[in-house]
């Protein structure tokens, strides 16, 4: 496993919307692979997008620490409800924070790594860390949120 360098807000690939997975391949696999191990080495990372590693297709690694870590390829919300505002960071924003308010519950649909489209419905501190991640997908960040 390697832990990748994270990229950060100067990085214009932050601010593309990234591409569609048309198809998983092993490359997608290892890429899991060295995004989880990266996440885990960060300070306090419970998310990351392939864009914060340089990579701009539609890749999510999250790990709440509640069950196993979730991977989620074309990940898409698509139903939202309630308002819930909370600090939030960022890996590829070192050293700042802000109150974020964002929906309260999500549902997502998405690939796993084996091609079964999923949907997931959630609340709380994993409907953020989804709506957080996706919107790196997008070319969003936590901190136009902040103002």
């Amino acid at each position: 496993m390697t832990v990748l360098p994270i990229v950060t807000q100067e990085d214009p690939i932050l601010r593309r919307n990234a591409k569609l997975i048309s198809k998983i391949t092993k490359r997608h696999r290892l890429l899991v692979r060295d995004m989880l191990e990266t996440m885990h080495d960060a300070k306090n990372g419970v998310g990351l997008a392939a864009p914060q590693v340089g990579i701009s297709e539609r890749l999510v690694v999250i790990d709440i620490h509640k069950g196993p870590p979730l991977v989620l390829i074309n990940p898409l919300i698509i139903h939202s409800e309630g308002k819930s505002r909370d600090v939030e960071s960022c890996l590829s924003i070192p050293d700042r924070s802000g109150y974020v308010t964002r929906a309260e519950r999500v549902s997502v649909t998405y690939l796993n790594t084996e091609g079964k489209k999923i949907t997931l419905n959630s609340d709380g501190i994993l409907a953020r860390v989804l709506q957080h991640e996706i919107d790196h997908l997008n070319g969003i960040l936590f901190i136009d949120y902040i103002n």
